[in-house]
């Protein structure tokens, strides 16, 4: 038995008629709601390409249960982590991605190791602007100029 869904679509100007069927095996699943979940396929897609892209899920060599289940949960937990990271970047860069992030940290990260083996550390405002700079030299894209 399968909870199935079609759905007629028609373009309005040349009246051109497409169908999309959706399947489920879950029988009490109402047409909106099993709509609604294949609409949350894509985003379930790429979060799992994010994983496997930028959080090693591709790459662990783990054959036993809990290792396997550590390992996945720390990748889709580092999607979830990323993206709450990258939302607020977006404002200032509209094309923020994965790549950039890692690029940010990475150099700040760089910074402040460097600032480590100065005889003296200079005072938090100069730290914040060196910091900010070269962070941001391992970017992809390009942050949008507000001028």
């Amino acid at each position: 038995m399968l909870n199935v869904v079609v759905i007629v679509k028609t373009n309005v100007q040349t009246h051109k008629t497409a169908h999309v069927v959706l399947f489920s095996s879950d029988l009490t699943l109402g047409y909106a709601q099993l709509i609604d979940y294949y609409r949350l396929r894509f985003q379930l897609e790429f979060n799992f390409r994010d994983a496997k892209q930028y959080w090693g899920l591709e790459d662990f060599m783990n054959v036993k249960e809990r290792p396997v289940y550590n390992s996945a949960n720390l990748a889709m937990f580092m999607v979830n982590v990323s993206q709450a990271l990258m939302r607020p970047m977006r404002a200032q860069w509209p094309a923020f991605s994965v790549n950039d992030l890692k690029a940010w940290f990475r150099g700040r990260k760089y910074v402040i190791e460097t600032l480590k083996l100065l005889p003296e550390m200079p005072d938090a405002i100069c730290i914040e602007q060196v910091v900010s700079q070269i962070a941001e030299l391992g970017r992809v894209n390009l942050a949008v100029n507000p001028t």
